[in-house]
């Protein structure tokens, strides 16, 4: 199966782009549902691609299948969490993906928790994301112990656009090591969660961090370039507020 899970644009609604959205470590659609459904609101087509870390080879071409699909509208964009984080950063310069978000990156050396328990309190705040995690009988709990496919990554900045979202207080991957090849790029906008944990996509600013894609979605609307959506007003000189 190529992609598990579809959310679409509302009736009447004409689509802005396309999200392909890779999963992390043992996640089924249950975790994507909300996020799936507030960007498929915003009239984005958002696809869940199923990922299989044992089989890079065959999780790229299910990417490039609906990356291929011309039924899809661009600007069509790869949106990873955890591990999915780092396999959206590693293909988006190879793929024909417009642009990238990755949120969470997981990286050779983050952390691994001791029990289930404490691998939900470092992946999130949010009670409804946690309630989703617990009652989820699909979702892999151990995925999360095993190695992770990559013995190391050397991540760059590729020449595309890239969002980067991370939670100041993530325990698994350190906010400094997982947004330092991006903080001085040219193409990238990154954004640190304050208090935000690893799953930041739904921790408890997740509506923030939706904001923030969309923000990002529609400035690539307007160019690769990112040109700003708003832009602030200054004040005239000597003026009081």
């Amino acid at each position: 199966m190529t992609v598990t899970a579809t959310w679409d644009e509302p009736a009447g609604a004409t689509p802005r782009g396309t999200l392909v959205v890779l999963p992390g470590r043992g996640e089924t659609d249950a975790s994507y549902h909300r996020f799936g459904r507030r960007l498929s609101a915003d009239a984005y087509k958002v696809r869940l691609v199923d990922v299989d870390l044992d089989d890079l080879t065959a999780t790229r071409e299910r990417v490039e299948k609906v990356l291929a699909d011309e039924s899809l509208p661009s600007p069509k964009v790869l949106v990873g969490a955890d591990t999915g984080a780092t396999l959206a950063a590693t293909l988006v310069g190879e793929v024909p993906a417009d642009a990238a978000v990755l949120a969470g990156l997981t990286l050779p050396g983050s952390a691994v928790a001791d029990s289930w328990e404490e691998q939900v309190e470092a992946r999130t705040a949010c009670p409804v994301h946690r309630a989703v995690l617990d009652g989820d009988l699909r979702l892999d709990r151990e995925a999360r112990d095993q190695p992770l496919p990559w013995t190391s990554v050397e991540l760059t900045a590729p020449d595309k656009p890239v969002l980067v979202v991370h939670g100041s207080a993530d325990r698994i991957t350190a906010a400094a090591e997982a947004t330092a090849p991006y903080v001085d790029a040219p193409g990238a906008r990154v954004w640190l969660v304050e208090g935000g944990r690893h799953d930041i996509l739904n921790d408890v600013s997740h509506r923030s961090v939706a904001a923030t894609v969309v923000l990002f979605l529609e400035s690539l609307k307007l160019g690769a370039e990112l040109p700003p959506v708003l832009v602030p007003v200054s004040a005239p000189a000597g003026a009081t507020r």
